[in-house]
């Protein structure tokens, strides 16, 4: 029964993230401009990444979203990492940010709004969206690894 259940989300999977994401979905940054998501889009795919300062688990990844953010850039990739930490933790949020000096825009959501819906599930969270705004590939958590995959999936998407 558990591999008839297996079968059914692995055929199902690619349907279920066939959503199309309201382009004009605004992000607020850690320097308190908004910016829309239709700004990123028009320049390629964006990888929407939500983390916490408190997620082991975000900052280990967090390493390879810098490495990858500075390899396809020019492609066209925008990365998105958008921060869940609450309002109180924002001075932590941008101190752990400044010192690590990521390549990428760095986003707050305090109440956690966006990440519930784009169905945010546990940390870190992964969304990558095509050029057209429809979710090509979802992956929550990380494991040691997960950054060779999240490749592959940037550059089909970059390759569409």
């Amino acid at each position: 029964m558990k591999a008839l259940v297996l079968l059914g989300f692995l055929i199902l999977n690619p349907l279920l993230f066939s959503q199309k994401i309201q382009s004009s979905l605004k992000f607020n940054r850690i320097d308190g401009r908004k910016i829309s998501l239709d700004k990123y889009l028009s320049q390629g795919p964006v990888l929407i990444n939500f983390w916490a300062t408190w997620c082991g688990p975000c900052k280990k990844e967090m390493i390879h979203l810098d490495r990858l953010s500075k390899k396809y850039k020019n492609n066209g990739l925008n990365i998105l990492s958008i921060s869940i930490d609450t309002q109180r933790s924002l001075s932590e949020v941008k101190r752990y940010v400044r010192s690590k000096r990521y390549n990428f825009d760095v986003f707050i959501d305090p109440n956690q709004q966006i990440f519930k819906k784009l169905n945010g599930n546990i940390m870190p969270t992964n969304i990558l969206i095509d050029r057209n705004g429809v979710i090509f590939w979802m992956h929550y958590g990380y494991i040691p690894g997960d950054e060779v995959t999240m490749e592959s999936k940037i550059l089909e998407v970059l390759n569409q």
